[in-house]
């Protein structure tokens, strides 16, 4: 298989942490990082689902056990080929299994057709009446300490040169996880006295750094929609917490 690039249909992201015996779900998201040995592998598309049937304590000795199936698809009379590949990890203490992950990943084949901007206007605001509201501007040495600290070697984050050349991207593109904190802690600032539940986010439109962006939340009753804006685009990511 040739070297592997996005899916055309853009970064999408659902990750949902449930309390006990509740099921998960989930949504297309982009995994950042390395993928499986099949050449060399841009940012593939996953869809990530975890479970917690209670708290990992710290200081605890932890047990992880991690499997992984892989299959390929092809139609001779389309392209691109496509990889799909199934990894499961959980992590038991004293004996009891307390959190389980699944990640579904699809690798694509080739370069995406997606048009990006040519270039950034980094003196834009997003247009924005949100109840609660966090900007942020995230640069280049942000990003590398993001990258740092989640152990994330891939190149869109800290390489400008690969991210304009290879990947038609204008800049350096902002982590998935890291919007997803950000809307977070929007939750955390607004609403500190309420427990969140549960997570669940999709990234739509990739943000990059330099851009003037915005952390957006809607509260109701048990929930609250959060989303992530620029001056491009209203909803470059979207999430929703609920609150125990």
């Amino acid at each position: 298989m040739d070297r592997l690039a996005p899916d055309d249909r853009g970064a999408h992201l659902r990750q949902r942490v449930l309390g006990p015996g509740r099921h998960h779900q989930g949504r297309d998201v982009p995994h950042e990082g390395a993928g499986p040995r099949c050449g060399t592998p841009h940012a593939p598309v996953t869809a990530t689902f975890g479970a917690l049937t209670e708290p990992l304590a710290l200081g605890s000795r932890t047990a992880a056990t991690r499997w992984s199936s892989s299959g390929t698809s092809r139609d001779a009379s389309r392209s691109p080929s496509w990889l799909f590949v199934t990894e499961r990890r959980e992590f038991r203490q004293h004996g009891r299994t307390c959190l389980v992950e699944e990640q579904d990943i699809v690798y694509r084949s080739g370069r995406s057709a997606r048009q990006h901007p040519t270039g950034l206007d980094e003196s834009a605001f997003p247009d924005t009446d949100a109840q609660w509201q966090l900007p942020l501007r995230p640069d280049p040495a942000l990003l590398f300490r993001f990258s740092a600290l989640t152990a994330n070697a891939h190149r869109i984050h800290y390489d400008t040169p690969y991210c304009q050349g290879e990947e038609g991207y204008p800049g350096l593109v902002v982590h998935g996880p890291l919007l997803a904190l950000l809307m977070l802690e929007l939750v955390r600032r607004h609403a500190p006295a309420r427990q969140v539940s549960s997570l669940s986010y999709r990234l739509r439109r990739p943000v990059f750094a330099g851009e003037r962006l915005t952390a957006c939340g809607t509260p109701s009753d048990g929930h609250a929609e959060l989303h992530v804006a620029t001056h491009r685009e209203a909803r470059h990511a979207m999430a929703e917490v609920t609150f125990a």
